[in-house]
């Protein structure tokens, strides 16, 4: 079940996206206020509908896809270094030590950088001159906790959608920090919707890519993390009470853009697709101002 956020006869509403189009879910506010009261009997009165098939759905060419939660209460929450091919990528740049974690490494991107799928990604080239990607997998929370167990995790879970980490890397070195660099505006494209979690089986194992202008430049599965979905959700959620809502990018594989002799980093008119198995694929283009 995919749930998506959209713009439609003047607002913001939230929906579930089928293959007949969009049931409109008119009893929520936004995609949180859904996160939030949701439960077992509403995930299946929604199946329930889409099985019937007899509903008025709203064609998808006619709204304006959003990112699955537009408007994030908080940062989105991420891990750096989470695949060893790409922990390794990065020992031949001034961006990362030239290690893999033993613990992980936590930052957070602004939650006013959240673009939607379809949606510019846009960099000022008098800030920036090295922007690049990073597809990820995405974990998004439904219900709060704190100090949970690895075998609970996921009972915290509402759902998965893809990420689009994207970094101005000579800000990452300017700055000897990351949240700067991956927080200008545009910088984290999310979409185009959110799995349930019902729809993808624990553990999650799943490819993900990313095409820039149909060049495959990544090409992994989420089973290859260094720290798993439990292990995350558990040693994150230590002291940190996770919220409905709050979003965790789970690191990015080998294959960005700085990693390349010469680098592949993001310029004018660019394509990028980030795609991950049982959720689809997260388009954007890239311009420079």
């Amino acid at each position: 079940m995919k749930f998506i956020s959209y713009y439609y006869n003047n607002k913001e509403n939230v929906g579930i996206l089928t293959e007949n189009g969009i049931i409109h879910l008119e009893k929520y506010n936004s995609m949180i206020d859904l996160i939030e009261n949701f439960n077992e009997e509403i995930l299946k009165k929604f199946e329930n509908i889409i099985y019937k098939n007899d509903y008025n759905y709203i064609p998808l060419e006619k709204v304006k896809l959003l990112a699955p939660i537009p408007h994030p209460k908080r940062h989105i929450l991420c891990l750096g270094k989470n695949y060893e091919d790409h922990a390794k990528e990065l020992m031949t740049t001034k961006i990362s030590d030239t290690f893999i974690p033993n613990a992980p490494i936590y930052f957070t991107k602004s939650n006013g950088s959240v673009i939607g799928d379809n949606d510019c990604i846009k960099f000022y080239k008098n800030v920036t001159s090295q922007v690049d990607y990073e597809a990820e997998l995405a974990i998004v929370i439904g219900k709060e906790g704190i100090n949970i167990n690895k075998e609970d995790a996921e009972d915290y879970i509402f759902g998965y959608t893809i990420v689009n980490d994207v970094s101005a890397r000579d800000l990452q070195v300017k700055h000897n920090q990351w949240f700067k660099a991956k927080s200008l505006d545009t910088f984290c494209p999310i979409g185009p919707s959110i799995v349930h979690k019902s729809k993808i089986p624990f553990p999650v194992e799943l490819d993900i890519t990313c095409k820039v202008n149909g060049e495959i430049r990544q090409n992994s599965n989420t089973k290859n993390l260094i720290f798993d979905i439990p292990y995350i959700i558990s040693d994150l959620s230590k002291g940190f009470t996770l919220k409905p809502g709050d979003i965790i990018c789970t690191g990015t594989p080998s294959g960005v853009g700085l990693s390349f002799d010469p680098p592949k980093l993001l310029k004018d008119g660019d394509i990028v697709e980030c795609y991950i198995e049982k959720i689809g694929t997260l388009i954007n283009t890239v311009k420079s101002i």
